[in-house]
């Protein structure tokens, strides 16, 4: 399983703490399609971790960089508003 990149870090944070609303007006197709081809397919892992306890170990690899439960939840809630499927 890969480590999460400064990058990677930083678009789950932004997620987490932005009004879909604003950045869904500022995305751009390159924007989009990296949300859902790799912070989207981190963001599934994560929630199936914790919705059926997969061990994928992505709780404990947001915990490492500072991302809180809430910010996970919040990302992926985000994340859901911008037409990324994440169940």
């Amino acid at each position: 399983m890969a480590e999460l990149s400064l990058e990677d870090i930083e678009f789950i944070k932004i997620l987490a703490n932005s009004d879909s609303t604003i950045l869904q007006a500022g995305m751009n197709e390159a924007t989009r399609h990296r949300l859902d081809s790799q912070i989207g397919v981190i963001l599934r892992e994560y929630y199936k971790e914790n919705t059926m306890r997969t061990g994928s170990e992505w709780t404990a690899k947001f915990a490492k960089v500072g991302i809180t439960e809430d910010d996970g939840k919040s990302a992926i809630a985000c994340a859901r508003r911008l037409g990324i499927d994440i169940s």
